[in-house]
């Protein structure tokens, strides 16, 4: 898991020309004006840009889920958002196995720690994160970008 600054995140070399690609998209384009849906920012489809209006859970109501085929970028717009992390390696309890058409699969584990990221952050995951997003009152407005696996 990285947790940033948008701006300067975009900056450095992160050693994985698609995670890379998306950041620098994300500098240029997380203050634009979305509408919920879903865009690709590459040919290739292996960029995907989800813009979400998420209704937020109170923590310890939000699973742990993970994904095997993508990095996640999670960027909140509106407000801020808290989210669960755990390492994937310290993980006991599925309680939905792995669906590898919508890439995700859910844990029953309590997360190991607690971030809030604010508008104008954002914060990673790669396969071995689990993250419970969206922790918190109301709806808020974000954007989760899904960067392909090689």
């Amino acid at each position: 898991m990285i947790i940033g600054e948008i701006d300067h995140l975009a900056q450095i070399s992160i050693g994985n020309e698609l995670l890379s690609e998306a950041l620098k998209w994300v500098a240029e384009h997380y203050k634009d004006n979305f509408e919920k849906g879903t865009t690709f920012i590459r040919d290739d489809k292996r960029i995907k840009v989800n813009a979400e209006i998420v209704a937020m859970l109170p923590q310890g109501k939000q699973m742990l889920e993970a994904h095997r085929q993508f990095i996640d970028i999670h960027v909140p717009i509106s407000s801020e958002e808290t989210i669960g992390w755990s390492s994937l390696k310290h993980l006991r309890n599925i309680t939905q196995e792995y669906d590898s058409e919508k890439d995700i699969e859910f844990y029953g584990d309590e997360p190991q720690s607690f971030l809030t990221v604010y508008p104008g952050q954002c914060v990673i995951f790669f396969p071995e994160d689990a993250h419970a997003p969206n922790i918190g009152v109301g709806r808020h407005k974000k954007l989760c970008i899904k960067i392909a696996i090689d």
